[in-house]
């Protein structure tokens, strides 16, 4: 997978010479909570919520002369994570309860097609895939653990042109995690490595305004 991303960032960043538009977009806005929640076994599991709060950020994005665009998108949303778990490998069969401090970072690659209805308005659906990298904390003992998963996103929206270089862009959009918290993304208090293993995913819906930036066009 990071072979891939690799290759189509290069591709990108190659392509943006022949490029019509090099634009760079602004993103901050509400993102709602998430449940997560994994049961391994009748006494090994977790159960969360990712709490809501701000996420922001920026791209670069260039446009191809059918309207498409490609984007290397970078998100941030710091949180937390209030939690009930149990490991009965690890910790006896004794049930947790933390409140874990939580940074999501998202690296996209996404495509966005664009229906301009007129030199104002510019509405847009896209896609994405790309990684997300948690980082987690136990305020209760201090230990900390990382994790980098498969992640995609859905969105779309519309663009408002405020003057021909600079417009306010709203849009909806979704992010998931293919087993975001779970498997080498430990919980528990005892530290690296215990217990939960299965399988788990997170959905997060997000409302999101920003600014782009329309660049002096790219030679060809």
């Amino acid at each position: 997978m990071k072979r891939i991303l690799l290759l189509l960032t290069f591709i990108s960043i190659s392509g943006i010479g022949f490029s019509q538009e090099l634009r760079i977009n602004t993103y901050a806005g509400y993102i709602f909570k998430d449940k997560v929640d994994s049961y391994f076994s009748s006494n090994s599991f977790y159960e969360g919520q990712i709490q809501d709060g701000l996420r922001w950020g920026a791209g670069i994005e260039y446009h191809i002369p059918n309207r498409g665009a490609i984007e290397i998108q970078y998100l941030r949303q710091d949180t937390n994570a209030p939690t009930i778990y149990q490991d009965g490998g690890f910790l006896g069969g004794a049930i947790q309860n933390t409140n874990f401090d939580l940074a999501i970072n998202w690296v996209m690659l996404n495509v966005t097609r664009y229906f301009p209805v007129n030199e104002t308005v510019e509405p847009f659906a896209g896609i994405g895939v790309g990684m997300g990298i948690f980082n987690v904390n136990n305020p209760d003992n201090g230990n900390s653990n990382s994790a980098t998963k498969f992640s995609y996103n859905i969105r779309g929206g519309a663009n408002f042109w405020l003057s021909s270089n600079v417009a306010f862009r709203a849009q909806a959009s979704l992010f998931s995690a293919t087993q975001a918290i779970g498997g080498g993304l430990y919980f528990g208090t005892g530290g690296v490595g215990g217990g939960l293993s299965s399988y788990s995913s997170m959905y997060q819906f997000g409302l999101e305004g920003g600014l782009v930036f329309r660049l002096p066009q790219a030679s060809k």
